[in-house]
């Protein structure tokens, strides 16, 4: 079974929803990054870690802030593997999903790129701009070397289209919970929200499906029904605030992850 899976079987005997959280890699620097990935994983389930991108077009002010800074201390495509395989490496390691867009692949060549995820310890890859069913060789590819290739599903998505995404899906399956770039205003209550993702979760009630976009402190206890919640503008806002504050990002956003916890325990 995939480590993937060990969270979620793990998250479900407990009665609480895995909590996955995104950072930017290299942001502030590439030692304090890893520096938050360390502290955090002591209460994340998995670690969602994102490419610094210099035209993020899924991403909302905060997330494009954290790559900004990322990329203006120099991080490269090779700091992020850097940074996955200490982490990888240390007592507090924990799944990692990277998080992207496929003109870095490109450039490495779909192979290779994959390779490089499997030796520094990847578990999964989110590809923001390559769709189902353009994404079906890229997806096998990965899944060949036991990298799991995560899906997109969004409110539009119609259910025959569902249907085909969660079949062809690996180890879970990711709902955009709205229709915004990420770190906006929850557009939608949680109720609606909930709802749809039941619709989803009924088509396959094996697949592992978590919400993303616009969860913060103030709405995630009302979705603690998922599978699994992802937290990530909430974390680069804090990282934003500690820099121009002058202070620590490892403490303030620890703090932050862990009351999240603490909200869906």
């Amino acid at each position: 079974m995939s480590l993937i899976n060990l969270v979620f079987k793990k998250t479900k005997n407990e009665k609480r929803p895995a909590l996955l959280t995104y950072t930017v890699a290299g942001d502030n620097s590439k030692k304090k990054s890893l520096e938050i990935l360390k502290s955090i994983a002591s209460y994340a389930d998995i670690c969602e870690i994102g490419f610094p991108h210099n035209t993020p077009i899924a991403d909302g002010g905060q997330i494009q802030s954290s790559a900004y800074r990322a990329l203006k201390n120099g991080i490269k495509i090779k700091d992020v593997f850097s940074i996955v395989k200490d982490f990888k490496k240390s007592k507090q390691a924990k799944p990692v999903i990277l998080m992207g867009y496929y003109n870095m692949i490109y450039q490495y060549g779909d192979n290779n790129f994959i390779n490089i995820c499997k030796k520094s310890g990847v578990d999964g890859l989110i590809v923001v701009d390559l769709p189902y069913p353009e994404n079906k060789d890229f997806a096998k590819r990965c899944k060949k070397k036991n990298i799991s290739f995560i899906q997109l599903i969004s409110p539009t998505t119609s259910t025959n289209r569902i249907k085909k995404i969660i079949k062809d899906s690996h180890e879970m399956v990711y709902y955009i919970s709205m229709l915004s770039t990420t770190g906006g205003k929850l557009k939608v209550s949680p109720e609606k929200i909930l709802k749809r993702y039941n619709k989803i979760k009924g088509l396959n009630k094996n697949k592992n499906i978590v919400i993303g976009f616009g969860i913060t402190e103030k709405t995630i206890a009302l979705l603690r029904r998922a599978d699994g919640l992802v937290v990530g503008s909430a974390l680069c806002k804090e990282i934003s605030k500690s820099v121009e504050k002058r202070q620590n990002p490892v403490t303030n956003v620890t703090n932050i992850v862990k009351r999240l916890r603490n909200k869906i325990a």
